[in-house]
C-alpha cells in the first residue's frame, strides 16, 4: 500500500484506526480504543476509532477533525505537511510527535 503521509508525518496507510476503519474491524478498534486511551489519560471508546485519514474527505476521529492544531496550521498555510514549513523543527505543535515516533522525521523529509 502506497503511504498516505498526514499533516503531522503519521503513515496513515499504517494507522490501525484507518485500518480498523477501512476494514470495518471492532476487535481493531477496542485495542486502540484502549491503547489511545492510556496514552491520552482520557476514556476513548471503540465508537470514537474512525478514520479514513486527515488529508482526505471522509470520516476522521474527533481529534484529528477538531481539535488536531498540526492539521489547523497546515491548512491555514496549505502545505501538505510540516516538513514544508521552515520552521517545522522547532515548532512546539510538532514537537512531541516528532519526538515520540522515530519515523515522523524521515516522513517528513
Amino acid at each position: 500500500m502506497e503511504k498516505q503521509i498526514a499533516y503531522c508525518g503519521i503513515d496513515c496507510s499504517k494507522c490501525e484506526a484507518r485500518i480498523a476503519t477501512i476494514n470495518n474491524d471492532d476487535q481493531l478498534r477496542k485495542k486502540v480504543a484502549e491503547e489511545w486511551s492510556k496514552l491520552n489519560n482520557t476514556e476513548i471508546l471503540p465508537e470514537h476509532i474512525n478514520c479514513v485519514g486527515c488529508k482526505v474527505d471522509g470520516i476522521k476521529t474527533y481529534f484529528c477533525n477538531e481539535l488536531c492544531q498540526i492539521r489547523k496550521c497546515a491548512e491555514v498555510k496549505s502545505i501538505d505537511h510540516c516538513g514544508q514549513c521552515g520552521s517545522f523543527k522547532s515548532c512546539e505543535k510538532i514537537k512531541n510527535m516528532i519526538e515520540n515516533n522515530e519515523y515522523i522525521l524521515e516522513n517528513l523529509k
